[in-house]
C-alpha cells in the first residue's frame, strides 16, 4: 500500500510563504513590481491560509507600506499581531522597531532593537547595526555624552562583525553580488559592441544578460535603445513595452515610450495619451507633459480637454510664453475669443524671441481682424509684429487684406509690394498685388503679377482664375481668358467661381450652348461648395436664351 502524503493547511501556507519569500528576494534586487505584488498576494494568500504564522503579517506590512497602501501605523498594528502571535520573533520586534522610527517614537525603537538583540545571540547582527544606526541619528541631532558615543561604537562594530554569522544576510549579500557582476558583465560587453557598431553582437550580449540576470528591465532598456539607433521603431517599443511591464514605476522607459509613440505613431493617439496621464502620477514636470497633452488632445479635435490641459500648465508655470500661446490657441479652437486674446497678448508680453512673438501677433491680428472687426486694433498688431519680424511676409500679406478689406487699395498695393521686396519669390504676394491692382484698375500692371505669380506657380488655380477675370472684364478678351479658366479648373475640378466665369467667358464669345453647359456645372456643384448665389447662375443660364 503506497503512503500518499498529508496535504495540510499548515502545509500549503508554507509553500506560500516560500512563494512569497521568493519574489520579495527578487523584488529587493531586481526592483521590478511585478515581483512585488507577487509577493504581496501571496503572503495575504498564507495568512488567508493559515492566519497564525507571525512572519506573513510583518514582511506584509513593509511592502505594503512601502507601495502606500497603509500608513506606519497600520504596518505597527501588523508587527504587533506578529508580536501577539509569537511574542520572541527577533524579526517581527525588528521590524517592528524599524516602523517605531519611521514614526518618530525613537524610544520605543530602541527597546525593540535591545529585545531582539537579547533574543538573537550571535545572530543579533542586524538589530545591532539597526540599533546603531538610531544611536547615531540620536548623536547629531542631540547632546549627546561619551556614553552615547560608546554604545553606538560597541553596537555598529560588534553588529559589522556579527554579520559573518547571519547566515540570512550572507545570503541575500551573496545573491547581490552575484547578480551585479553577471548585470555589469553583460551590460559592458553590449555597450562596447556598440561603440563598435557591431550591433548584432551587442543585441546578442543584452539578450544573454536577460535570460542570465534578474535585471530583465535593464536589458529590455538596452535593446530598446540599440533598436532605436538602428532606427527599427517597432522593435524598440516592443523592448520598451516589457521593460515598463517589469517595472511600471520607471519613469524613464515611460517617458521614452510616450515620445516616440507620438513622434512616429501619430495616429495612436490614445495611447499615447495614456503614456502621458501615467507620467502625471510621478508628480515631476507636470507643466511640460499637460503642455503635451494639450496638443494631442488638439490633433484629436478635443477642444475642452485640450482647453484644461494648456490651462493646467499655464497655471502651473504662468510665465512661459509657450504655455500662454498653445492655450490661446486652444480658445480659438472652442470659439473663446476674448479669452485667447487675453493669452495672446500676454505671450507677446513676454516675448522671448522677436521671430516668435511676430508670429503671436499675426494670430492676434488676425482675431481682431476676422472676429471683432477691429481693423484699428488688427493694424497696430500686425504692425508691431512687423516691428518684431519685418521679414515676415505672413504678417505683411495679412495686413495688405486688412487694408482691401477697407477699401484703402493704396495702401494695400505698397503692404504687398513691400512683401515682395523681402520675398521675391513668393508666388502669393504677386496674386494678392494682382488682385489689389485690378481693383485698382491698373490692368496691364495686374497682368505682369498675375503672370509671375503663375510663372512661380503654374499649378496656383486662384492666380488662373483672377488673369482670366481681367482679360474678360478689365481687357475684353473672352478668347484669351478661356485658356485660363480651363487651367483653373484642370488644377481643381471643384472650383465653382472658375466655371462660372469660363461661363460667362463662353456668353460673351456668343457661345450659348458650351455657356449653358458651363452654368449648368457651376450650378450643379455649387450646391456642394455653396460659394456663388444660385439664384444670380440661374438668372444667366435663362438669359441666354431671352
Amino acid at each position: 500500500m503506497t503512503n500518499t502524503p498529508v496535504v495540510t493547511l499548515e502545509n500549503d501556507a508554507s509553500f506560500i510563504l516560500e512563494e512569497a519569500r521568493e519574489a520579495h528576494e527578487k523584488y529587493l534586487i531586481k526592483q521590478q513590481d511585478a515581483d512585488l505584488e507577487k509577493a504581496i498576494e501571496c503572503y495575504i494568500d498564507a495568512i488567508k491560509i493559515n492566519p497564525a504564522i507571525p512572519e506573513s503579517y510583518y514582511r506584509l506590512a513593509s511592502l505594503l507600506l512601502m507601495k502606500g497602501q497603509i500608513s506606519v501605523e497600520g504596518a505597527l498594528e501588523q508587527c504587533q499581531t506578529a508580536i501577539t502571535l509569537e511574542p520572541d520573533n527577533v524579526n517581527a520586534h525588528i521590524y517592528s522597531g524599524y516602523f517605531k522610527c519611521l514614526n518618530g517614537d525613537f524610544d520605543e525603537a530602541e527597546k525593540e532593537f535591545q529585545f531582539a538583540v537579547t533574543r538573537a545571540g550571535k545572530n543579533s547582527a542586524r538589530p545591532r547595526l539597526f540599533l546603531s544606526k538610531l544611536l547615531f541619528s540620536r548623536i547629531k541631532n542631540h547632546n549627546s555624552s561619551v556614553k552615547d558615543i560608546m554604545r553606538f561604537l560597541y553596537y555598529f562594530l560588534s553588529g559589522s562583525m556579527m554579520i559573518m554569522w547571519d547566515c540570512p544576510s550572507l545570503k541575500m549579500f551573496y545573491k547581490f553580488l552575484a547578480n551585479d557582476f553577471s548585470v555589469f558583465s553583460y551590460k559592458t560587453l553590449g555597450e562596447t559592441f556598440e561603440k563598435m557598431k557591431l550591433f548584432p553582437s551587442a543585441l546578442e550580449a543584452y539578450t544573454k544578460g536577460l535570460e542570465k540576470t534578474s535585471q530583465g528591465n535593464l536589458f529590455y532598456q538596452k535593446m530598446g535603445d540599440l533598436s532605436l539607433e538602428c532606427n527599427d521603431i517597432d522593435a524598440s517599443v516592443e523592448f520598451y513595452k516589457k521593460a515598463y511591464e517589469l517595472n511600471p514605476s520607471d519613469r524613464e522607459v515611460l517617458i521614452k515610450l510616450a515620445t516616440i509613440n507620438q513622434t512616429y505613431y501619430p495616429e495612436n493617439i490614445d495611447a499615447t495619451i495614456d503614456y502621458y496621464n501615467s507620467l502625471l502620477e510621478f508628480g515631476i514636470d507636470l507643466d511640460k507633459i499637460y503642455y503635451e497633452l494639450g496638443h494631442l488632445y488638439l490633433n484629436k479635435s478635443d477642444k475642452i480637454h485640450a482647453v484644461t490641459a494648456f490651462k493646467l500648465a499655464q497655471e502651473l508655470n504662468p510665465e512661459n510664453p509657450y504655455y500662454n500661446n498653445s492655450l490661446a490657441y486652444s480658445y480659438i479652437k472652442a470659439e473663446l475669443y476674448d479669452d485667447a486674446i487675453e493669452y495672446y497678448q500676454h505671450a507677446i508680453k513676454l516675448n522671448p524671441d522677436a521671430q516668435w512673438t511676430s508670429i503671436v501677433c499675426h494670430a492676434l491680428g488676425a482675431i481682431y481682424a476676422e472676429v471683432k472687426n477691429n481693423f484699428e486694433a488688427a493694424e497696430a498688431t500686425f504692425n508691431a509684429g512687423m516691428v518684431l519680424d519685418p521679414n515676415n511676409v505672413d504678417i505683411q500679406l495679412s495686413l495688405g487684406d486688412l487694408y482691401m478689406a477697407q477699401g484703402d487699395l493704396d495702401k494695400a498695393i505698397k503692404t504687398y509690394c513691400d512683401a515682395i521686396a523681402v520675398e521675391p519669390e513668393n508666388y502669393l504676394t504677386y496674386a494678392k498685388t494682382g488682385l489689389a491692382l485690378w481693383e485698382k484698375d491698373y490692368l496691364e500692371e495686374s497682368i505682369v503679377a498675375f503672370h509671375k505669380s503663375i510663372e512661380l506657380n503654374p499649378d496656383f488655380e486662384i492666380a488662373q482664375n483672377n488673369l482670366g477675370v481681367v482679360y474678360l472684364d478689365g481687357i475684353g478678351d473672352p478668347k484669351e481668358s478661356v485658356e485660363y479658366f480651363k487651367t483653373a479648373i484642370n488644377i481643381n475640378p471643384n472650383y465653382t467661381l472658375a466655371y462660372f466665369n469660363l461661363a460667362r467667358a463662353y456668353q460673351a464669345m456668343d457661345d450659348k450652348a458650351l455657356a449653358a453647359e458651363y452654368y449648368q456645372m457651376t450650378m450643379d456643384l455649387n450646391k456642394i461648395t455653396e460659394e456663388l448665389s444660385e439664384k444670380d447662375i440661374r438668372q444667366r443660364l435663362y438669359d441666354l436664351f431671352n
